[in-house]
């Protein structure tokens, strides 16, 4: 087993990564909950034992559940049970699971303990780690949620054997921005699974110690993500968020290049590292840009204009004022090369 800690005062916690996680979870739990709420969806089929009273909360399958109907319905479900804020709600699924599971935790009783057991890889190096929550408008993905960290995080490996290959996939292009976040990524793609997991949740831990609310440097990890939310808003391509985010960041070092902030040489480790995991690395046929550079302007990280995440000679960071033009001459590139 594998454990490495999220390093945050009073709120810190620790992410075990393994085989048989799972069997960790009542130790981790907090010690006055006498009932847990275990949120999860029907087509998940990882089944935990909190050691405690439980009932098992199902939420609608797919991206569609992470709505503010989905938390209402939640908390009254919660509610007409008898869950107090002395208790505790466990997360039991993929990204979807745990943003709106951790939303619900966060506003019921004004803040209820949560504890994520992510059943896919997505979930295990990004989602459920770091405590932002949230759920989609119509108008754009995660524009309301609030940051609540987790009591814990169990990554039990055993849940990803019956992912499917797309699944799988998806994943790996959240995976994949990890190789550019930090030094210690570059050889992610040589370690074991778990290793890997383990490997990106450090990273991820190490930024979200240092700016827990997302106020600068946590900003990088949305990298990729910009133009990924925007493909994923338009919800005709048919696109995970992985496969949309693998996009994403091969457009943004093609536009990272377009501004002279990395050479040919950056970019094509980008594609490299996208193509390692079989990812999309070209727009979806028939995009639209205007209603893609629209879309990018109602981005949750859009603060006086868009603000990018873009590589460049200090590493990946935020930038701000990218021109339209430059933004094209990147779309160029992303469909020709």
């Amino acid at each position: 087993m594998i454990t490495v800690p999220v390093d945050l005062g009073d709120r810190s916690y620790d992410v075990l990564i393994g085989h048989g996680a799972r069997e960790w979870l009542a130790s981790v739990l907090p010690p006055d909950a006498k009932r847990a709420a275990v949120v999860t969806q029907s087509d998940i089929g990882f089944a935990v034992d909190p050691g405690i009273d439980h009932h098992v909360f199902s939420i609608a399958d797919g991206e569609s559940a992470k709505s503010m109907a989905t938390i209402e319905e939640l908390c009254r479900s919660w509610a007409q049970w008898g869950l107090t804020r002395a208790d505790v709600v466990v997360g039991v699924g993929g990204g979807v699971v745990t943003d709106v599971a951790g939303f619900a935790a966060a506003v019921y009783h004004r803040g209820v303990s949560v504890v994520h057991v992510p059943t896919t890889i997505l979930g295990m190096i990004d989602a459920a780690i770091g405590g932002k929550t949230g759920v989609n408008l119509p108008e754009g993905k995660n524009l309301v949620g609030a940051f609540w960290q987790p009591g814990a995080v169990l990554c039990d490996t055993d849940a990803l054997a019956t992912l499917p290959p797309r699944e799988q996939r998806s994943g790996m292009g959240e995976l994949a921005k990890y190789h550019f976040l930090d030094d210690s990524g570059s050889d992610l793609d040589l370690l074991p699974l778990d290793e890997q997991i383990a490997a990106c949740v450090r990273i991820k831990a190490a930024v979200v110690a240092s700016d827990e609310h997302e106020g600068g440097r946590r900003a990088i990890l949305n990298y990729g993500h910009t133009l990924g939310h925007a493909l994923e808003t338009v919800g005709s391509y048919d696109l995970r968020h992985g496969e949309a985010v693998a996009i994403g960041l091969v457009f943004a070092a093609e536009l990272a290049h377009v501004l002279g902030r990395v050479d040919e040489a950056r970019v094509g480790e980008h594609r490299r590292v996208v193509g390692s995991y079989d990812l999309p690395a070209t727009l979806p046929r028939g995009v639209d840009r205007d209603e893609l550079v629209t879309l990018l302007g109602r981005d949750k990280k859009a603060i006086d204009g868009v603000t990018w995440i873009l590589d460049g000679p200090d590493g990946v960071e935020p930038v701000r004022d990218v021109p339209r033009e430059a933004i094209d001459k990147a779309l160029d590139r992303l469909v020709t090369q």
